[in-house]
Order: structure tokens, then sequence, then C-alpha cells
């Protein structure tokens, strides 16, 4: 079978390729093409776009790479067409991937969404479409079943979180050689994960790095973007105590003992290791301000909206601050509020459905547009 994939963030590269790594184990012949990154690429295929390319952060970033964003948007459009795939899934990134779909719906093409785009955040108006273009819809929140089936009368599968699955199958790190690998001493770890677009690690490492000074008994490591250069990072590292890891946020997360991260995935990546954390976020002024106005959620971060109450202190816009972001590290660093903090985050794992994901979603795919007796 002919599997197109469309991935437009560091973490739908990695679902992508946990799913990917699933279809090859149903599909003896599957074939791949697909927009990703290097994680998707290990498994084959043929990488079209990179995942850097196609990050345009903020309603202002977005309206000035519009144009660019239009010819993404139609040399897919072309590519697919020129591939013919027996499915296309797409993963998150709804921006994009609803102008695809809707075309591609017209074309006749089978649309698999997995990774539901964040509905019932904002944008709650986008069922119409999903209603209309997808054919499968695979979910990855426990909530999120609740919500299309009960209020929106959609049905969809709830497959569990595929971070599990990738944090279960990684190997095991060795401290003491990881230490020297990267010129550590062995002072406790201050992770500090500040996201994956540039724009973005500037705004959240202005702050962050303003702790070196303050805890000078910890390390502050921050973990390099998997889309970044490591030179990117050079003006960052002048500071004293600072120091970078490229491309193994999951072995860092291992051996931390605190961690300061910027709202998204990693805030869930950051839980299921166990490490207390404070969740971080600061943009724009004016797409703050609007995204403030059609945003109807009491929390950013996945830690707390799955567990539906503040787990994790979350600092946003004007919170997120030297003063504000020293105090909550200080009490991530007290024995009683860390014991705390461990007990929910093993109830989070909990509600997340356990490892398979990868597995349940690629068999439920291949089961979908497996031929058929008559068919053949």
């Amino acid at each position: 079978m002919k599997y197109y994939l469309i991935a437009g963030e560091a973490s739908g590269d990695l679902h992508g390729s946990l799913l990917m790594k699933e279809l090859k184990n149903q599909d003896a012949n599957a074939q791949f093409r697909f927009w990703g990154g290097e994680l998707m690429q290990q498994h084959g295929g043929v990488l079209v776009r990179h995942y850097r390319d196609l990050a345009f952060m903020g309603f202002v970033e977005v309206l000035g790479n519009l144009r660019t964003i239009l010819r993404n948007i139609n040399d897919c459009k072309k590519d697919i067409q020129a591939f013919e795939p027996d499915v296309i899934i797409y993963i998150d990134y709804p921006g994009f991937n609803f102008r695809i779909m809707k075309w591609a719906r017209i074309k006749g093409y089978r649309n698999h969404y997995y990774i539901s785009p964040q509905i019932w955040a904002w944008k709650e108006n986008r069922i119409k479409s999903i209603k209309r273009d997808v054919d499968e819809m695979y979910v990855i929140l426990p909530f999120e079943k609740e919500f299309y089936e009960q209020k929106h009368q959609f049905p969809v599968h709830f497959v569990g979180h595929p971070l599990i699955d990738s944090i279960t199958q990684r190997s095991k790190v060795d401290h003491e050689k990881f230490l020297e690998e990267h010129h550590l001493d062995d002072r406790p770890i201050v992770a500090l994960l500040p996201g994956s677009r540039k724009q973005e690690i500037k705004n959240m490492l202005q702050v962050m790095l303003r702790m070196t000074d303050e805890f000078p008994d910890y390390l502050f490591v921050i973990a390099g973007a998997p889309g970044q250069e490591k030179s990117f990072y050079d003006t960052f590292l002048k500071k004293k105590n600072v120091h970078l890891i490229m491309n193994r946020t999951y072995d860092l997360l291992s051996l931390s003992h605190a961690a300061l991260v910027t709202s998204g995935t990693a805030t869930l990546e950051t839980g299921l290791f166990k490490v207390p954390q404070v969740v971080c976020y600061k943009g724009s002024t004016i797409s703050y301000h609007i995204a403030k106005r059609i945003i109807k959620l009491d929390y950013i971060s996945l830690v707390n909206l799955i567990m539906d109450r503040p787990v994790v202190k979350e600092l946003i816009q004007n919170e997120f601050n030297k003063k504000n972001l020293k105090s909550e590290l200080q009490q991530l660093l007290d024995s009683e509020q860390r014991n705390r903090i461990f007990t929910d985050y093993y109830n989070l794992e909990k509600k997340l459905g356990g490892v398979g994901a990868s597995e349940k979603t690629a068999q439920l795919i291949y089961k979908s547009i497996e031929p058929s007796e008559d068919d053949e």
C-alpha cells in the first residue's frame, strides 16, 4: 500500500515515525512519501518537505509568510496526485492539513487523521470540516473521545498516547557516561525545554536563563530542538553554568531533577518522565491577546488539561518573569512538593491508556484500506 503522511512539527515527526514503524509491521509492502523530519526519514520512503520549513508561529508571522504557505499547499497537492496514495494520514497541524484534506476528499482520496487538532480548545466550528472530509479519526487524549462522540456525534478511535510508546521503547542511558560525554559535573540538572521554533526559543530562553545565577548548585542544560542547528544556540551559551545537548531530550529528562518547559507536547513528555516542571509561555503581545479572546481553556499544558486540575504551575505571558520563575522553581526543589507531583504524574500515565497507541492506529488504518477478496 502507498501511504502519504503530513506532519508539520517536531512532535508530529516523532508520532509519524512510530506510526510508520508499525505500518511496516502490518504491511510489508508499505511505501511512504511524507512531510516531516529525520525521525520519519529513518523508516524509509521519501521526505518531500522538512517541518522546519513549515514552522510559522503566531497570527502575525503566518500573515507575513502567507505566500510561502500557499505555495507549500499547492506543491503538496501536486505531489499527492503524482504519488496516488491509498491513504493520506494527517498528523495534527490543522492550518495546513485542513486545506489539503478538503481538496483530497473532492479528488477521492481516503483521509485519515491521526492526533486530533485541538478543536476543543479553539475553532470548534472545524468539526464541520472534519465530519465532511475525514474518513477515520484517531484521538490520543481520553477526553477527546467524549468530545467528538457525545458532543458532536462523530465516531472516533481512542488509541492512547504514542509518547508512552516512545518513552517505553527507548534505551536506558548510562548516567556517568552521559555526564562525561557532555562535560557535565555531578550537580543536579535543571532541564530547559524552550520549544522548537527560533522565535519561540529566543523568547523563552531570555527568561529561563536568568535562573542560572539564582541556583548555582544546579546545572542548567538546554535541550536543543531537532529542527535547529547547534550554532543557533551559541549566543545563549555565553552565560555561566549553561550547557547545550542536541537531540538527546529523552536522555536529558531521564536524568533531570527539575525542568522549565515551554507549553506544548514537551510538558507531557516531561510529566511522563516524572520530572517536576514549571510550564512557561510567552508570545507576541498581539498574538497573545488574539489567542486569549478565542481560546477557552482553563489550562495551557497537556498535563493539567488531561488531569483537569493544576498539577503543574503555568506561567503565561506577563506572569512569566524572573521573580515568579525563581519562586516556582524553588518550590519544585522542595521534597514535599515533589512527592505530590510524582503521585499526580503516575495517575496521569494511567489516564493515557498505556502502551500500544502506534500499533493500534497502524492496525486500524491497514484494516480499513486493505483490499477485500472481492476487490482482488
